[in-house]
């Protein structure tokens, strides 16, 4: 490593407001959202672990993503969290380089698990005869750990070379945890370019898989369409639609915050785009799978009452 990078010894986020009034303001606002994320997926993954009846493949997966959900948020938000409240900015380099790779690690691994549950949809909908073939427990074990085998892989590639870069363009970062773009523009050789080439490498496998998610839907739809049955129609949508959503805003969101111009580049779009993506995704998906979904809905309910009573 150069001189110039292996003499940071921390660097300074982005301070998200310039009076305590409005540090506190955001720590509030970070500590709902965590807590709502943090109830949310933990009765998610209570409720599928103890509810036998909920070990099918949909719940099955939706633990893992509510796991990555879980992870992604705990990466990122806590730390904001501490500096707004102590009026502080600083990270440890390592804490930086710890930080980017677990973030990478557990939303990588929530974006493979979207797309595994397209595929779960569209099995179950287009191809129902097939289901037990096609999604059998093997097989959804072996589609889970290969997501997660990826996601660390991803990560790992893109923190060791992101953090093998000469950085010489002083140590604040433009974002309130440590992001690729913003690490990248500290950079004083164009050995950087080569990390840009592995990230619009990503960006482009991603939007493979979103073109993938997105075809399967039309067949999805498609097959809907002529369900003759009203409340099939009803239930079908209700399952399908949020996924989409979710999915759209992640990758819509996370590709922009990534490749869009340096010159339409600032602290306040940067700070937006990159709650939409790391942010709101973990604390709305259980919201958007458990309201929309009557078993899982009542399992957390038992789970619920059952605690309470045993209180």
């Amino acid at each position: 490593m150069s001189n110039s990078s292996s003499s940071i010894r921390h660097f300074l986020l982005l301070a998200l407001a310039d009076t305590w009034q409005l540090q506190l303001l955001h720590f509030c606002l970070f500590l709902g959202i965590s807590l709502a994320a943090l109830l949310g997926n933990g009765l998610i993954i209570s409720a599928v672990a103890c509810g036998h009846h909920l070990h099918t493949p949909m719940f099955f997966f939706l633990l893992n993503l509510a796991l990555t959900d879980l992870g992604s948020i705990l990466t990122t938000v806590p730390k904001a969290m501490h500096n707004s409240l102590w009026d502080t900015r600083t990270i440890s380099y390592k804490g930086c380089a710890a930080q980017l790779f677990v973030f990478l690690f557990f939303i990588g691994a929530e974006y493979y698990l979207l797309t595994i549950m397209c595929y779960d949809r569209y099995v179950s909908i287009c191809k129902p005869l097939h289901y037990g073939t096609l999604l059998g427990s093997r097989a959804c074990v072996h589609m889970a750990a290969a997501a997660w085998a990826s996601a660390f892989l991803n990560a790992l590639m893109h923190t060791a070379n992101t953090f093998s870069l000469p950085l010489c363009h002083g140590n604040a970062l433009g974002q309130f945890f440590c992001d690729i773009p913003h690490i990248l523009k500290l950079s004083c050789s164009k050995s950087y370019l080569k990390e840009l080439g592995l990230l619009v490498f990503s960006i482009c496998l991603a939007f493979g898989w979103f073109v993938f998610i997105f075809f399967s839907y039309v067949q999805i739809f498609r097959v809907v369409l002529r369900i003759l049955s009203e409340q099939g129609q009803h239930k079908a949508f209700s399952t399908c639609l949020p996924h989409l959503a979710v999915v759209s805003l992640f990758i819509s969101t996370a590709t922009f915050s990534y490749l869009k111009p340096p010159s339409i580049s600032s602290p306040p779009l940067d700070l937006a785009l990159s709650v939409l993506y790391s942010v709101v995704p973990p604390a709305l998906n259980p919201l958007i799978y458990s309201l929309r979904n009557q078993e899982l809905k009542a399992a957390v309910w038992r789970l619920m009452t059952g605690c309470f009573q045993e209180h």
